[in-house]
């Protein structure tokens, strides 16, 4: 293990598919807008927006890094796209979610590739907004997003007393755990199936965090 269970001060939470199972539809629903916005705002021939996306995903991190580097998008206006979705019929109030975030007595903080405006949409939708003292978007990043190493290095900064010893952080993209592990902190990996090795943890659900806590 990176950390002692009674030094961990701060939980860094990623967001989609994070807080809420991949099978919401939520990230299926960004993916197509994502698609949309290559082919109806870029131009890009539809034919060629899979592969693009994943070239942008492996390079930069995230699409919105790709088209901003290769295409000049504006990041405003390709977020406020992207994040257009249902949210009212992909999520619903979580109350377990809710109950175990409130039993952690540690600062909880949002550390998401995606907007303020999008990461407080979902958190009222599963009516968690409350348990969040900071969301630390891609916007005050600097549009330095995971898995790079200096996003991890800025939301330090941005936490101001926490050291990366004393921080947990939670996502479920191994690629972005190991970053943060090399600096000292606890990684939880949450994902349905796993099978790889490199986080300190693995849970499928986020209601098995507490586990990786104590």
């Amino acid at each position: 293990m990176t950390s002692s269970a009674d030094s961990i001060t701060t939980l860094l939470f990623d967001l989609d598919d994070t807080l809420y199972p991949p099978s919401s539809g939520v990230w299926q629903a960004i993916g197509e807008r994502i698609n949309r916005f290559m082919a109806e705002r870029v131009g890009i021939p539809a034919e060629r927006v899979a592969a693009l996306r994943e070239q942008y995903f492996v390079a930069f991190g995230t699409t919105l890094n790709g088209l901003r580097a290769n295409h000049g998008v504006d990041p405003d206006e390709y977020l406020a796209f992207v994040h257009d979705i249902p949210l009212d019929r992909l999520l619903a109030q979580d109350l377990q979610l809710q109950a175990m975030l409130a039993r952690l007595p540690q600062r909880k903080v949002i550390f998401s590739n995606a907007d303020r405006a999008h990461a407080g949409r979902v958190l009222e939708r599963l009516g968690v907004a409350h348990n969040f003292e900071q969301i630390i978007d891609i916007h005050s990043l600097g549009y330095i997003n995971k898995p790079d190493l200096d996003a991890y290095r800025r939301a330090l900064a941005l936490l101001g007393t926490a050291s990366a010893q004393e921080c947990a952080i939670i996502d479920d993209q191994l690629r972005n755990l190991l970053p943060p592990k090399a600096l000292g902190m606890r990684t939880v990996w949450v994902h349905p199936a796993g099978g790889e090795p490199g986080a300190d943890y693995h849970i499928r659900s986020i209601l098995n965090l507490p586990a990786c806590l104590t």
